[in-house]
């Protein structure tokens, strides 16, 4: 049975995040909340052309707590350091899997290497809600390249479904992740046609990035563009007007409450204040 389409969302408003990340809130839980669980935010960063510097572009040290960051670059360079010691350099079709669990600090900036040349950016961060029992989980790094991802090809070159999280037919994702969620990163050739099958009870998102999709022959969603569907049902028809880029983003609902703050997301007010008070008290750790 088809997933009934409950809406198509956007934002063409954007805004800088430092220097380095011109981005779209694309949604958040502040407008969505158990609409999208396990899912907050998505920021899509881009498309964007820097000029050549020698300066550092991004964003300095700063705190998360309660949740995962879930970075997808698609062109340009980030180059991450963390309190639990996790870093590294990320580029064209890579993934960094940030767990802040029990807090964490961290910075975020484009590499040297691609600071020097510039070019094209263009890039996602993905906020996923930790389980209320997971929320205390030690801070934590995944550095998933690209070559290491697994895909699902569409049949009849229509085109091919990267598993970054969960599963999909049978392949299964690399991201180690806390819930029973699906993250999937597709490429639908242009005039192809799919139907993708989801989890039945999960809350869906298909989000396109560049192009446009049809979806259930009656929906027609435009880059930097959502459609949400609703928990029932399991498959969803997908055509591609253009060149089309799209993530779909699946989850079982925590069914849990959310208090968020800034850069903190717990259940409560009473822990958002506790998160506060840990780290100006420096117990979220630095990076040295």
């Amino acid at each position: 049975m088809q997933k009934k389409i409950l809406g198509r969302y956007g934002n063409e408003r954007g805004h800088w995040v430092g220097d380095g990340f011109p981005v779209r809130s694309l949604f958040s839980y502040s407008d969505f909340g158990n609409n999208l669980s396990p899912f907050l935010l998505l920021d899509y960063a881009g498309p964007y052309e820097f000029t050549p510097t020698a300066e550092r572009r991004g964003v300095g040290v700063h705190p998360h707590k309660g949740f995962e960051t879930v970075t997808i670059v698609y062109d340009g360079e980030v180059e991450h350091r963390d309190s639990s010691g996790g870093g590294g350099v990320i580029g064209s079709g890579d993934v960094q899997w940030m767990t802040a669990g029990n807090g964490i600090v961290h910075q975020e900036y484009h590499s040297p290497a691609y600071a020097k040349t510039g070019g094209p950016f263009r890039m996602v961060q993905l906020w996923v809600n930790l389980p209320s029992s997971d929320k205390s989980a030690p801070a934590a790094y995944q550095t998933i390249i690209s070559a290491d991802i697994p895909s699902v090809s569409f049949g009849e070159n229509a085109g091919s479904m990267r598993v970054i999280a969960g599963s999909y037919d049978g392949v299964k994702g690399p991201a180690h992740v806390f819930s029973d969620l699906n993250v999937w990163d597709a490429i639908l050739h242009q005039g192809s046609e799919v139907t993708l099958h989801f989890p039945k009870g999960h809350t869906c998102a298909i989000v396109v990035l560049e192009g446009q999709l049809i979806v259930n022959g009656a929906e027609t969603v435009g880059s930097a563009q959502f459609v949400l569907l609703d928990p029932e049902g399991d498959t969803a028809a997908l055509q591609a007007a253009g060149e089309t880029g799209f993530l779909v983003l699946t989850g079982e609902p925590l069914n849990e409450p959310i208090a968020g703050y800034g850069p903190f997301v717990m259940n409560t007010q009473e822990e958002i204040h506790q998160a506060m008070e840990e780290f100006r008290s420096g117990k979220f750790g630095d990076i040295s």
